[in-house]
């Protein structure tokens, strides 16, 4: 058994193509083709279904596929420490990051990943549930929460800062609000998990405690671009992290930012972004490089806090 054919079957099992495999590894597709089959044949099993469609693992394929890739990834890992840096990173490369964060700016950010790495083969998976990095087999997970101590390895890369906002028509009819205790009179509209409604805290400077603050309002949401919409469209006031917004509403006066003396948040503690990898994963130089990219592409502080009054 030849390691390059198991970079082959990694491959395959994560394009579902022999053909995208063959292009990314630059040899003919009939080569990547009789590498799966011996393969199969010296395993006895039979690694993928085959259709004129797609082609996907099966169960046995699966298992196969989670006992072999940390022992591909060690093995690669151990080849960076030689490789030329000026080759720049390739090979395939898995993503995890929350849905909302991962469409309004992961995605750009993997554009420009590859973009200075033509050869690197991202996997982007969105999904608002935590998962283990380890038995998904990912690379390179983005959360967005508190800092825990989960055994994987990683970096802050900025605190969340939140803003409140309204639209300029809701707030002539409505008045605008001088300290929180004014919100009390406003439509606020909240964001709804999977427990109570969102509070909304406050707090002078950084050296107090926040105070929570319960208000209420016409409209609550588990999606946060309901809640934004509705704001811009003059239901009422919203409460977001400044990641969720976008930059136009505020710097074409579709939304005003409210008592931006105050720190505000949804939580009494901080929250945070982070990259993390599991510590294996961190022997490549490969997940070293992406790390270190997302962390500058971000930058500090995050570009998207560039529009508000504290960016």
């Amino acid at each position: 058994m030849h390691v390059q054919t198991l970079r082959y079957f990694m491959m395959v099992a994560t394009t579902g193509s022999f053909l995208a495999t063959a292009r990314h590894f630059e040899v003919p597709a009939s080569s990547v083709s009789r590498a799966i089959s011996s393969l199969e044949t010296e395993l006895g099993q039979q690694l993928f279904y085959r259709s004129t469609r797609a082609v996907r693992l099966t169960e046995q394929g699966q298992r196969y596929y989670s006992n072999v890739r940390p022992a591909v990834e060690l093995l690669d890992s151990a080849s960076d420490q030689f490789e030329d840096k000026n080759k720049g990173i390739r090979g395939l490369l898995k993503i995890n990051a929350p849905d909302s964060l991962g469409r309004l700016h992961v995605c750009h950010l993997v554009n420009q990943l590859q973009s200075r790495y033509p050869d690197l083969l991202v996997e982007l998976t969105l999904t608002n549930t935590f998962i283990d990095p380890v038995l998904e087999g990912a690379d390179v997970t983005i959360r967005v929460g508190r800092l825990v101590d989960s055994g994987l390895i990683g970096k802050s890369v900025c605190a969340l800062r939140y803003v409140l906002a309204a639209s300029p028509e809701y707030l002539e009819a409505r008045g605008i609000p001088e300290t929180p205790e004014d919100l009390l009179q406003h439509n606020c509209l909240l964001y709804k998990g999977l427990r109570e409604p969102q509070r909304w805290h406050f707090r002078r400077s950084s050296s107090e405690a926040f105070e929570p603050l319960v208000v209420g309002g016409p409209l609550r949401s588990n999606n946060s671009e309901v809640l934004i919409n509705a704001a811009l469209a003059g239901r009422g006031i919203v409460l977001m992290p400044t990641w969720l917004y976008s930059p136009a509403s505020f710097t074409e006066g579709r939304l005003v930012v409210l008592l931006p003396d105050w720190e505000i948040s949804a939580y009494a503690d901080p929250h945070y972004i982070q990259i993390l990898s599991p510590e294996n994963r961190l022997r490549s130089q490969k997940v070293r490089e992406v790390s270190a990219f997302l962390v500058e592409a971000i930058g500090s502080p995050p570009y998207w806090d560039r529009v508000f009054p504290f960016g």
